[in-house]
């Protein structure tokens, strides 16, 4: 009880930011559209678009690329630098939002290198109410910080929904945990239905998995692996909708795209009720 009292509190001090960043109106390349009631999410941890192959170098286009041949409807970024040394100064999620024509926001974890670094949501629906929530870490309070990003969209059938993009402390198990409760109680208290994505840093098999289990649905029940993207051996990237939704998923799929970042991205399809 004093866990979900602690979460709840964090949501309510979360930090509101409507001002989303529009892209601009593109044609849709890659796959059709998804039609109707189907939300395509797409989660993707994009190393900051570090190729691994190439230390030092960034290569915006190569993930904007990834984006585009998947053609979600909303999607969920994590490791994204926003005017950071080590990308040239560059704001990496307007810079995906206008050469993927969808709309950003940014909610920042930490300083770093004189820019922010974090996690984003970029969409084909406008981003309303988008607010920035902490996440716990009373367990190693010197780990990196991690947040939660929420917004809410009106998707093609009228519903309303909100969207969020995470990245799970990777250091501490206990943390991680303790994350997994707040984001048990956001589902919970949340006005609208949530699609929650991103690199969860767990696997299946824990007990921070089976926690969320509680709360959210996941898009597929043997997901494929993501990670070590040439090899990969591990899933911990994930799209889920809070159970209270009553959405079904229909479909999941991992990107077998290797080049850009040292996550494969996974695509997720949803009838949206």
């Amino acid at each position: 009880m004093k866990y979900l009292l602690s979460a709840l509190l964090l949501a309510a001090c979360a930090k509101n930011d409507a001002q989303a960043l529009p892209g601009p109106q593109l044609p849709a390349t890659g796959k059709p559209a998804s039609k109707g009631d189907t939300l395509r999410v797409m989660t993707y941890n994009i190393h900051h678009c570090n190729p691994p192959t190439k230390p030092g170098f960034i290569d915006v286009d190569a993930i904007a690329k990834v984006v585009r041949d998947q053609n979600p409807d909303v999607l969920a970024l994590q490791e994204v630098d926003v005017h950071t040394k080590r990308s040239g100064n560059i704001d990496q999620a307007a810079l995906l939002a206008e050469k993927t024509g969808m709309y950003a926001y940014f909610a920042k974890s930490i300083d770093h290198e004189g820019g922010d670094y974090g996690v984003a949501i970029l969409s084909k629906f406008p981003l309303t109410n988008a607010r920035t929530i902490r996440l716990p870490e009373t367990s190693n309070p010197a780990a990196e910080d991690r947040v939660v990003a929420i917004a809410d969209i009106t998707f093609r059938n009228g519903k309303k929904l909100s969207v969020g993009s995470t990245h799970l402390d990777v250091s501490t198990p206990a943390n991680r945990d303790e994350q997994v409760a707040a984001l048990n109680a956001i589902a919970d208290t949340l006005a609208l239905p949530l699609i929650l994505s991103g690199d969860m840093n767990t696997t299946p098999q824990t007990t921070a998995f089976a926690t969320l289990l509680e709360k959210y649905r996941p898009s597929c029940t043997d997901c494929g692996f993501t990670i070590p993207v040439n090899t990969p051996k591990r899933v911990i990237d994930f799209v889920l909708a809070a159970k209270r939704s009553g959405w079904v998923p229909v479909s999941t799929a991992v990107v077998n795209e290797p080049y850009p970042s040292d996550h494969l991205a996974v695509v997720a399809e949803w009838i949206v009720r």
